[in-house]
């Protein structure tokens, strides 16, 4: 059951659209299911000689007295709007049953508490089978305005009481962190114009995307821009200083003038504040990049850290990490090349309700994830391999967060992260098993085999089993001779990447070695870029190009491309 609470300055207006026909002709038997006073309200859907302005002028009765008093002065947003509905599948209820609903919805969000007989006036109007819409105007009787502070919150904790004694669908419960959902207007215009998604959703997703890449404010405004979409700062009177913006889509207008939406109403972690809280000022494209797979190693090593973070006890520290991951998450997707981009994408745009809580970030304590997520952006090689081990070190970035959120009670948020867990998960699987197919086709030597093996008893005995009846053994072998070549003891190799993480929990331990060993960087390359450096400008010249994979082919691999 959802609640969606909203103001607005016109009673009539909203009686007109409350039993009218709706945009789109929707609206059937509209009348009155519950009101503040059942016996004395006009119900223009019942009574013929009742009228929208009667209806209008009852519910307006104590605005008007408030207005004499205030010198003509009518109270600004007076009207206040939740229309409750029921979740997709659940049984229709009866008139009784929502006029239960709407009486302990007004009553928990302060418009009329029970037994107040000073309450507001308000209002239950139901036109669908699935929905009611309460109507009140907060202006109580002794001309005082109703404490409905946290409306839609405690709305929302009666409706989730609510879904348990009626026996309907239980809904997550939100912490006033979630973005505005768009209106049936801005739903009913995206679908004359043949969108999927409204301009608030389409301008949410932008701004998400841009601010996970750019470095400053000014970069967002411009890069913002770039894609034809309006910018308009706030500026504040007294500093002169940009204090808030508003963004309007391409081609988004009413009566001529573009629709503009303010950051902070298109998402709490989009306002003017929180972004400059949390961008970068340092201008990463100008670090030096002499292996091309430099930003994707430092991206893999810093999501592989983030994981220990969700245990830390450090919320603060923990909600910065999750929101430089919604960050890290956008730009794999627009670096990584492939059809499981979109799974991607899918990805990211879920995460960003799991990057949100009520708890207030630490952002600078998640400095070195967010540096490697915007290195990430600007990122032009493709590293194979690698680019799958760092979807794979997402997966368990995503997992813990969800977690994490469930351990807190933040249901949606939690919800998110396993969605987005999911969307990472799929295209895991569509990047990884092509790659893990061929590496097992170039499989080294029995005899080669046989000595990784020999290694990995010697440093994992009690994982060994495991890994060796696990289909991805073969295509780990691969990776360890491929290793071996880059400059790696596999021995020490395995010992290393097997003590990062426990591998009790894995399904697949011998595919979490192998991702673990991709992101190892290819220790020949590095010391032959470190002699070029040393050689100076002339020998740089003359020497080999090092590979910008992460490791070498095998020797083996080497003869048959002869």
């Amino acid at each position: 059951m959802v609640p969606d609470v909203s103001t607005g300055s016109s009673t009539l207006g909203l009686i007109n659209y409350l039993f009218g026909k709706g945009r789109r002709d929707e609206h059937t038997d509209p009348h009155i299911v519950a009101a503040w006073d059942m016996a004395g309200t006009p119900d223009p859907g019942r009574d013929p000689t009742a009228t929208y302005t009667q209806l209008a002028r009852r519910l307006d009765h104590h605005v008007d007295l408030r207005t004499r008093e205030l010198g003509g002065k009518q109270p600004p947003q007076h009207v206040w709007h939740c229309p409750v509905r029921t979740a997709p599948g659940d049984r229709y209820l009866t008139n009784p049953e929502w006029a239960e609903v709407a009486r302990r919805v007004v009553a928990a969000t302060g418009i009329a508490p029970e037994g107040d007989e000073g309450a507001c006036r308000w209002i239950a109007v139901r036109h669908a089978e699935d929905h009611i819409h309460i109507m009140a105007t907060t202006v109580r009787a002794d001309g005082r305005r109703p404490r409905t502070n946290r409306d839609g919150w405690r709305a929302q904790r009666e409706c989730r009481k609510i879904e348990v004694e009626f026996g309907l669908r239980r809904l997550k419960s939100g912490d006033l962190t979630a973005p505005r959902t768009p209106t049936g207007a801005e739903r009913a215009k995206a679908e004359r114009q043949g969108r999927d998604e409204t301009a608030r959703e389409w301008l949410r997703e932008q701004a998400y995307a841009v601010a996970a890449a750019v470095r400053s404010i000014d970069e967002y405004f411009t890069v913002l821009r770039s894609l034809g979409i309006q910018v308009r700062p706030r500026i504040g009177p007294e500093t002169g200083e940009v204090t808030g913006y508003s963004l309007a889509a391409p081609g988004d207008t009413a009566q001529g003038e573009p629709v503009w939406y303010g950051g902070s109403k298109l998402a709490p972690d989009l306002s003017y504040n929180r972004l400059c809280e949390r961008l970068l000022t340092q201008d990463l494209a100008d670090r030096p990049q002499a292996d091309p797979a430099e930003p994707w190693h430092r991206a893999e090593t810093a999501l592989r850290n983030a994981q220990s973070i969700f245990d830390s006890g450090d919320d603060a520290v923990a909600q910065g990490y999750l929101d430089a991951f919604g960050d890290a998450l956008h730009n794999l997707a627009l670096a990584t090349n492939g059809g499981h981009g979109t799974e991607l994408q899918a990805a990211a745009k879920a995460f960003n309700r799991a990057r949100r809580s009520a708890i207030r970030a630490d952002h600078q304590a998640a400095t070195a994830l967010r540096e490697a997520a915007k290195e990430l952006a600007y990122a032009t090689h493709d590293p194979g391999g690698l680019a799958i081990a760092l979807i794979f070190a997402a997966l368990h970035v995503a997992r813990a967060a969800a977690k994490w959120h469930e351990q807190r009670g933040h249901e949606q948020q939690a919800a998110a992260a396993e969605e987005a867990f999911r969307h990472l998960q799929a295209g895991y699987q569509q990047a990884a098993q092509p790659v893990l197919a061929d590496l097992a086709r170039r499989a080294p030597r029995a005899t080669t085999a046989s000595r990784f093996e020999q290694d990995l008893r010697a440093v994992l005995p009690d994982h060994v089993d495991r890994v060796l009846a696990d289909p991805a053994w073969p295509a780990l072998t691969t990776t360890l001779a491929r290793a071996e070549t880059a400059g790696h003891n596999p021995r020490r190799l395995l010992c290393e990447v097997g003590a990062r993480r426990e591998l009790d929990s894995a399904e697949r331990p011998a595919e979490v070695l192998n991702w673990r060993i991709t992101a190892q960087p290819n220790r020949r390359a590095q010391a032959a870029r470190r002699q070029s450096t040393i050689s100076g400008t002339t020998s740089m010249s003359a020497a080999p190009r090092p590979p910008a994979t992460p490791v070498n082919m095998t020797p083996e691999e080497r003869g048959r491309h002869r």
